[in-house]
């Protein structure tokens, strides 16, 4: 699990291998990712938008911007936790993850939560040694 926190807000991320979605002699390799997002703050807060920067082994990076997540735009306030689940694929056995979130509080302050980087590992990755 990998976990960052940014102005009380707390985003921890599980990424799994789906080997029953992959295909690798296709090179097609899937991912989900489990997310939470917890408000550890006093301040009632909403995600608007995300961001991800996702770099396959290959070096291709894509860019993802978009409203919410999963459809939703959570509103959480102090105490609450928002979870879900997503995922992504790539022409290359493994990559790496990163991302932020614009979230606004109740008193309409926006700011940008860091989403940890995570790695994206299959077991068709070559191990190198050094």
């Amino acid at each position: 699990m990998y976990h960052e926190t940014t102005e009380s807000i707390r985003v921890t991320v599980k990424p799994i291998y789906l080997e029953d979605q992959s295909q690798p002699d296709e090179n097609h390799f899937v991912w989900a990712y489990q997310v939470r997002i917890e408000n550890m703050g006093q301040e009632t807060v909403q995600l608007l938008n995300r961001y991800w920067r996702i770099t396959d082994a290959h070096g291709r990076i894509q860019e993802v911007r978009g409203a919410g997540v999963v459809g939703e735009q959570p509103l959480l306030r102090p105490g609450e936790a928002f979870e879900y689940t997503s995922g992504t694929p790539l022409t290359a056995p493994s990559g790496i993850m990163v991302g932020t979130y614009e979230m606004e509080s109740a008193s309409g302050r926006r700011f940008t939560v860091a989403v940890p980087a995570f790695s994206l590992d299959s077991p068709y990755q070559p191990v190198q040694l050094n």
